[in-house]
């Protein structure tokens, strides 16, 4: 067994720091590069509107599925071993995307991606508060970890346009490769190693979980190429639901299960994993389809789309971080649902943009909204998904937080290309995808106004009933980020 942390943590804490953040950093950029990067990939790899949403979904499908599964591994194997491990996985992965010759070659790609991810952002965590002790230096450090959230997913959009307007889609991957590289010799010499608990790993948890997940969004995804009684999608949509019912009964049987299902006895924690999912599958459809707004209709090019989503992602920050102080002067419910409120009238606003628009009027006035919601928001649904969990159950609880919010991305991506494609044809090229958009952003517009309700229902009076402010960490993390 390796010698527990405690001895290290004041090494070399600003390189500890570094290798985490850059890390990190590298896994969110990719996350948020391709968004800006879609329409180039579209064309020159010949996708389908289909195949091109799994471009994205293989990514989060095996991040969301992996994730518990990839924080038991750091607990049992040693978290520094295991994180070295997810940079190789994920750095070799982001070459073999940017030699993609086709299209399936990048899916498998971005899966192994998926899986990369799901170990090293787990192990991440754990490092940094292993590394560094509770007090100012961990509040310090889990602070600009947050802040790396915002800035990772703000700067990929504008890095990915850069990259795909000025020399192609592929070198947003290509530069991941050295940042990876380095971390990978660099790690291991700085990080300290994490003694290693007994235990077993959930496997058949693990697989049924993203087997299920994987199901449910192949069918909805399948639904946009066929329809919805097509066999293929009653098949696979039922299997999703039968893997799904399978996972919850082994959850209750097993041992060490990933996931917990006492986590489910509170109220709030609940409605911050049902509400997180909901609004974050809101959010991938607005990050997807506005860029395809900003460049098939309004004329944008890559790095112009990039930084046509400014207006939001530095709304999102500057609340983010200013809210703090007003937030701790009141229930943290109540900043939760007036996020969700802003963010919906936001989204609505910009599904009415379509061929003719103006950009500043009806683009970046409705993204000042969404970005302000998502300041608001993500803290406490953040915060309310881990609060009154006992220490033994916080690995887990926040793994469920992680896990709720990438398979939200899943499935809301597939309704939002489902929804899209219902949309009868008709007129121009610009103006068919135009009404997609809108038909897709109306379907984010709807899951926003149900997890208004979650919250409403859930969050808020079990807040109010506990008559204390549930202290919020504030971390300027927009949707894309993780």
């Amino acid at each position: 067994m390796t010698s527990p942390t405690m001895h290290h943590k004041a090494a070399h804490p600003a390189a500890i720091l570094t290798i985490i953040l850059a890390s990190y950093f590298m896994i969110l950029l990719d996350n948020s590069v391709l968004f800006t990067a879609l329409p180039s990939l579209q064309s020159e790899l010949h996708l389908s509107t289909s195949e091109l949403s799994w471009v994205q979904d293989a990514y989060t499908l095996v991040f969301g599925g992996l994730l518990l599964l990839g924080a038991r591994a750091g607990d049992l194997l040693g978290r520094r071993r295991v994180f070295v491990f997810g940079l190789v996985v994920f750095s070799v992965a982001s070459l073999l995307i940017g030699l993609a010759p086709a299209g399936w070659w990048a899916i498998s790609g971005r899966a192994l991606q998926g899986i990369g991810a799901a170990i090293v952002a787990p192990a991440s965590l754990s490092l940094l508060t292993a590394s560094f002790p509770e007090g100012r230096e961990r509040t310090r450090a889990v602070t600009l970890y947050g802040a790396t959230a915002g800035i990772g997913a703000s700067l990929g959009l504008v890095i990915g346009g850069a990259l795909a307007h000025w020399i192609s889609w592929r070198a947003g991957f290509f530069v991941n490769v050295p940042i990876g590289a380095a971390m990978i010799i660099l790690a291991p010499r700085f990080l300290p190693e994490t003694g290693r608990s007994r235990g077993r790993f959930d496997v058949f948890g693990a697989l049924t979980a993203t087997l299920g997940v994987g199901a449910l969004v192949f069918g909805i995804i399948n639904s946009a190429d066929q329809s919805w009684n097509s066999p293929l999608t009653i098949a696979a949509a039922s299997t999703g639901v039968v893997l799904l019912v399978i996972f919850v009964l082994i959850e209750r049987q097993a041992a060490q299960p990933i996931m917990p299902l006492r986590l489910f006895a509170s109220r709030r924690r609940t409605g911050a994993y049902v509400a997180r999912f909901l609004y974050l599958g809101a959010m991938i459809g607005f990050f997807y389809f506005t860029t395809q707004l900003m460049q098939e209709v309004l004329g944008f090019d890559p790095l112009e789309a990039g930084l046509g989503f400014l207006p939001m992602t530095a709304v999102n920050f500057v609340v983010a971080m200013g809210a703090a102080p007003l937030v701790r002067r009141m229930p943290a419910s109540m900043p939760l649902v007036l996020g969700i409120l802003m963010t919906l009238a936001g989204m609505f606003w910009l599904s009415r943009a379509g061929v003719g628009s103006d950009y500043l009027t009806d683009v970046a006035a409705p993204m000042l909204l969404i970005g302000a919601g998502q300041g608001l928001a993500f803290a406490p649904l953040t915060s309310f998904g881990i609060v009154g969990a006992p220490a033994s159950d916080a690995g887990a609880a926040s793994g469920l937080v992680n896990t709720f919010h990438q398979v939200g991305t899943c499935l809301g991506l597939g309704i939002g290309v489902a929804a899209a494609a219902a949309v009868p044809s008709s007129g121009t090229a610009a103006a068919q995808l135009s009404a997609q958009v809108s038909a897709a952003l109306s379907a984010g517009s709807v899951l926003l106004l149900l997890a208004l309700l979650v919250a409403a229902l859930l969050i808020l009076p079990a807040d109010l009933a506990s008559r204390r402010t549930v202290p919020v960490r504030t971390s300027a993390e927009p949707a894309s980020a993780h």
